[in-house]
């Protein structure tokens, strides 16, 4: 049974200045250019939390918050809320709308069957979370869990909660819109929790952060005096269902930067593949992909040629995949060019990330990253559907990593959540 609650959270004052000059995209996602641009749009700028340019940038982020709290650049609300959350933003000439729940969501173990991973995490950003986490005491971005709800029962709560005003609107650096509004009365509470109580949950972004939580839960449990509604039982989520049609998931194509286009690896391909020369453009390689997002197919880039690939040989490519799934279950792309394509025709050993493998979250960055001599080769994959992670998570089994990109990712900078000691939800 999912246990989630409202939380009394910290949220910037209009001391602050203008919301757009203080939120930001998640840690995670901030680049070097990206973290100096932040830095100069506001002195309270949320990327001073979340990731600080100081050497000690945990005790930094913690003798921020407090200062910002006494300063009353931020203010902890009185009374304990949800929130619900919706991004509009256009993506291939469409408008969109995509529309979540923010809340105190009890942390539970992947063996208690109620969340679920899909992807594999490393050791060092979970050891960087939960070392963030012991500084602040603070949940400073949520989770991104998603549900099913084919009853669309708060999908119609959603759409009657929207109507009204909403308590902050921004538009993020790159044209995404962003609100919430805040949920106090009892009986709208009791309606979601209800809800939510029999769902399956599986996290779409923020492994590492829920496991650092559940890390952080457990030391605070072996070392202090604690109950059921200790506020470091929960953790901060943003909760999407499936059958949102705002969901969106993109694909993370993948460049490897020691491997090239022999001819030897090219009469390997055709083993597996049906190869068809495309265009070395965004628009060729993107329109190829598109046209065949029903079937198993890839492209590969060199730096001046372009191929498509469309599997062929399903009974032999599922003899070699190695996804710790059935093999008809797991005969998904990314899994293909990873075993198929990486190991067995170009047998390479490990891939250590930012070294022998690179992402690219789109088609015009993969290229760029093979024309400016950072990667040999980009291979361009389809995004998984949404429901397909639900579904595959659900039975344990998980993607390789950098699998999906949910687009837009939630703005960080809106709701922080107290965790410390004495808190109570």
């Amino acid at each position: 049974m999912v246990d989630i609650r409202p939380f009394r959270a910290i949220r910037y004052t209009e001391k602050a200045g203008n919301p757009a000059a203080l939120i930001t995209r998640p840690y995670d996602k901030i680049s070097f250019a990206l973290q100096r641009e932040y830095y100069e749009k506001s002195v309270y700028n949320y990327c001073r939390l979340i990731l600080p340019v100081e050497n000690d940038k945990y005790e930094a982020a913690q003798q921020r918050i407090q200062k910002w709290l006494s300063e009353g650049v931020m203010s902890k609300d009185g009374e304990p809320a949800v929130f619900v959350s919706r991004q509009e933003f256009r993506l291939f000439g469409r408008v969109r709308v995509r529309t979540g729940l923010i809340v105190a969501m009890r942390l539970y173990s992947y063996g208690e069957g109620v969340v679920f991973p899909h992807e594999v995490t490393y050791k060092e950003p979970k050891t960087d979370r939960l070392s963030m986490l012991r500084a602040v005491q603070k949940d400073l971005e949520p989770v991104f869990l998603i549900y099913s709800d084919p009853e669309k029962v708060t999908i119609d709560f959603f759409a009657e909660v929207t109507r009204e005003q909403p308590l902050v609107e921004v538009e993020d650096a790159f044209g995404v819109k962003h609100a919430i509004w805040r949920i106090t009365d009892p009986e709208r509470l009791k309606i979601l929790q209800k809800a939510i109580a029999d769902k399956r949950l599986v996290i779409g972004d923020g492994h590492h952060r829920y496991e650092s939580a559940l890390a952080y839960r457990d030391e605070m449990r072996a070392k202090s005096r604690w109950n059921e509604d200790s506020a470091f039982n929960f953790h901060m989520c943003y909760m999407v269902p499936v059958q949102e049609e705002g969901l969106v998931v993109l694909p993370t194509h993948r460049l490897l930067t020691e491997s090239k286009l022999t001819e030897d690896i090219m009469r390997a391909l055709e083993s597996f593949f049906t190869v068809v020369e495309v265009a070395p453009t965004v628009e060729a390689l993107d329109g190829f992909l598109r046209i065949h997002e029903k079937e198993h197919a890839f492209c590969v880039y060199d730096g001046s040629r372009a191929y498509g690939l469309l599997l062929k040989e399903k009974v032999l490519a599922s003899e070699l995949i190695n996804a710790g799934c059935p093999k008809e279950a797991c005969l998904l792309d990314v899994v293909i060019l990873r075993d198929v394509v990486f190991k067995h025709v170009l047998k390479v050993g490990e891939l250590k990330m930012d070294e022998h493998i690179l992402y690219a979250e789109s088609t015009r960055n993969a290229l760029e990253k093979v024309d400016g001599g950072q990667a040999n080769l980009a291979f361009l994959v389809n995004p998984v559907n949404p429901e397909t992670v639900w579904q595959i998570a659900q039975k344990n089994w998980r993607l390789p990593e950098k699998s999906t990109d949910f687009y837009p990712k939630p703005v960080s900078g809106l709701v922080m959540m107290d965790i410390s000691p004495e808190e109570k939800l």
